[in-house]
Formats: structure tokens, sequence, C-alpha cells
């Protein structure tokens, strides 16, 4: 008789191994079995969520093929009440999440999760605002750019960015794992990787893009312009007295506004990049320089040798 899925594989024995080996993680997690439904955020949700509200940020771009202007409203607050009201759901679960795994009593997670979405639905307007200065960048900040359309529809960073604002916008909500997910699936997307807490200001460009990484706690400032394999990360990890990490230390670079960051550059640790600064290609960089520096491989080793 031919193999088939019921008499070849094994099923039942593969099945009830994998329910042992379930039930060994979340014993070691202190996890209770779960009763009521699924207990975290869906990925594939967040992601139905952010590619509808790109398309109702940007309708005649991002939006449906053969969208029209004259239904660009109706669409728009179509698209925005199917995806706030599936976002709603994905924040009830990480609220719940975290009200069980902090030890909370859970307090009213469904005023709460109403009161989260109603505020991030009203900052929409901002949102795109903002992203049109980052567009507007884009399109100025390359020669290669026909149009700002091409900008929008192309660019690997645009994209970034745009998932990075909304992330933004959660993650000071309170919704850490629906911020990074929203930042991780840009990420897979583009090669960009930025912490949701990471603060940008206006009018950003991230040029080609490909392995640029933006740590939780840089602080960008406005017209800022960076290129790819740039890593603006830390330098050290700070710890407890029994070694664990201590998370959200202010550990990541500070770049003020107008400064351009070329490819490779890497820049460690709380240090400050001074206003108008030019960083120079695969330059590593671990102190602060002041407004107005130029910055090569050549003159810091100048700098070394002069030491």
């Amino acid at each position: 008789m031919p193999v088939t899925a019921n008499s070849g594989w094994n099923l039942e024995r593969i099945v009830s191994e994998l329910r042992v080996a379930r039930g060994e993680w979340r014993a070691e997690q202190g996890r209770p079995r779960q009763q009521d439904g699924r207990e975290l955020p869906s990925r594939d949700a967040v992601c139905e969520v952010i590619k509808a509200l790109r398309g109702a940020l940007f309708p005649m771009r991002l939006g449906p093929p053969d969208l029209r202007e004259e239904s660009e409203d109706f669409y728009v607050g179509h698209t925005l009440d199917s995806a706030l009201t599936a976002l709603l759901k994905q924040v009830r679960l990480e609220l719940h999440y975290a009200a069980r795994h902090q030890g909370d009593s859970e307090p009213d997670i469904e005023a709460a999760a109403v009161r989260i979405v109603r505020d991030f639905a009203a900052a929409l307007p901002a949102l795109r605002r903002l992203l049109d200065t980052d567009v507007i960048a884009a399109f100025h900040g390359d020669p290669a750019a026909r149009s700002v359309d091409e900008v929008l529809l192309c660019y690997p960073g645009v994209l970034a960015v745009i998932h990075h604002r909304l992330a933004h916008h959660l993650y000071r909500a309170g919704l850490p794992l629906l911020a990074r997910i929203s930042a991780e699936i840009a990420h897979s997307s583009t090669g960009i990787d930025i912490h949701p807490g990471a603060t940008i200001g206006k009018s950003f460009f991230i040029d080609h893009g490909t392995g640029v990484v933006i740590g939780e706690t840089a602080i960008i400032g406005e017209r800022v312009r960076i290129y790819q394999a740039v890593t603006l990360g830390a330098k050290r990890f700070m710890t407890d007295e029994s070694g664990q990490l201590l998370k959200g230390q202010p550990r990541h670079p500070i770049v003020e506004d107008d400064v351009v960051i070329y490819a490779g550059a890497t820049i460690l640790g709380r240090i400050t990049i001074g206003q108008g600064s030019s960083i120079g290609g695969n330059v590593w960089l671990t102190r602060s320089v002041p407004a107005g520096s130029t910055i090569t491989q050549a003159n810091l080793q100048n700098d070394c040798s002069a030491s």
C-alpha cells in the first residue's frame, strides 16, 4: 500500500512528543496552561494591520491598485475601521499577557485597550505629516530619485521609517511587543533594523539601507541622513549585582540635527554626534564629536598617532 500521512509519518507519536515538549517549556517558564485561547499577539495579524494602515496613510500609492480619488475617503474610513478593530484585539492580548507575567491583578484591560487604540487613531494625521517630511527628505537626498512617488513605492528606507513611526507610537503607548513585531516585519522585508524605542526627528532619510541597525535608546535629530550598513549601537551592557543585564539604560548614540553618516560607519555608546557633522564611511567611533565635525578614517588614525 502507498505510504500516507496517517500510516507513514508516525503522527500520533510525534504529536504526543511535541505536547510533552510544550509542557516542559511552559513549566520551565512558569506559565500556566491557557484555557481561554491565544496568549500572545499574532505576527500575521499585526502584519495585516500595518499593511492596512500603510494603505490608509497613502491610499493612492500604497492602497489597492484599482482605487480612484473619488473613493479615497470611503476606502480610508473602511480600512481604518477594520484595521483598528483588528489592532484592538491584539492590544487586548498584549495587555493581558503583560498583566499575567508581571503578576498584577488585571485592571480594566478593555477600557485601557480602547483608550490606546483611540489615541493611536487620533495620532495618524500627525504621523502622516511626519512621514511626508521623510518622503521629501528621501527625494531631495537622492539624485537618482525621479519623483516622490518613486521614493514612496520603491525605497526600503521609507518603508522601514513608515513602520518605525507606527511602531514607536505603540512602544510609547506601553505596547513593546506589538511595536517590536511591527519593527521586525520591516526588518525582515528591508534589512533595516530600527528598534521601536529609538527616537527619530522629522525629515529622516535612510539611503539604500541594507544592514542599518539603530538601537533602542538612540536619539536622532532632524534632517539626518544615513547610508547602508550604519550601526548606532551600544558599546557595553550594564549589569546588576547578580550579573543580569539592566534593561532600558541609555546606551546608544545621540545624533543631532543635520548629521550625515556614510556607509559602514559604526557609532557605539552613549556619545553625541554634534549638529551638522559628517561621519565618513567605515569609521569606528566611540567618542563624542562637536558640532560641524568631519570624521574620516584618516583623521581618526592621525588622532591616535598624535596621542
